[in-house]
């Protein structure tokens, strides 16, 4: 599944073969236990995502949530979304990937860490980059990174 028109994430998991959805289930929790404070999950972008509540933010470009993490299940493999790894740049990046798991393959774009089983991720790593930044951190640098432009 590339997109989802799913409402809610339950429903989103739903549509999926139970195999896929169990591995996303795990990397959920993970997600979920680390979340900071003041973010929520809801649908987005086909997605299950962690968003800055528009109440709270309201100055996207896209008039939608801020993102700040997704969950994805693609055509032939997942995604998780790291918006703090993006936005925390190069010296972030090396630290991500310098601190992964040794035994474990890293496939990964510029926040999206792509898998196919929950045990393909080093999920304390994983929750470590989400519980790196409050909201108010993350909310901060997306007005930074508006007011340059």
């Amino acid at each position: 599944m590339v997109s989802s028109s799913a409402e809610t994430p339950e429903e989103y998991l739903r549509e999926l073969e139970p195999s896929r959805a169990a591995e996303l289930v795990v990397v959920r929790s993970v997600i979920e236990k680390a979340m900071p404070d003041g973010f929520v999950e809801c649908m987005g972008f086909g997605m299950i995502t962690w968003v800055v509540p528009l109440e709270v933010y309201p100055a996207t470009y896209n008039k939608k949530p801020l993102m700040y993490v997704a969950l994805a299940a693609q055509k032939n493999y997942s995604s998780v979304y790291l918006m703090p790894l993006y936005s925390g740049g190069t010296v972030v990046e090396k630290e991500f990937r310098a601190r992964w798991a040794g035994s474990k393959r890293l496939d990964l774009g510029k926040a999206c860490v792509r898998f196919r089983a929950a045990s393909d991720l080093d999920l304390d790593l994983i929750g470590d980059v989400i519980s790196s930044c409050t909201l108010d951190g993350f909310v901060d640098f997306a007005r930074s990174v508006t007011r340059s432009r």
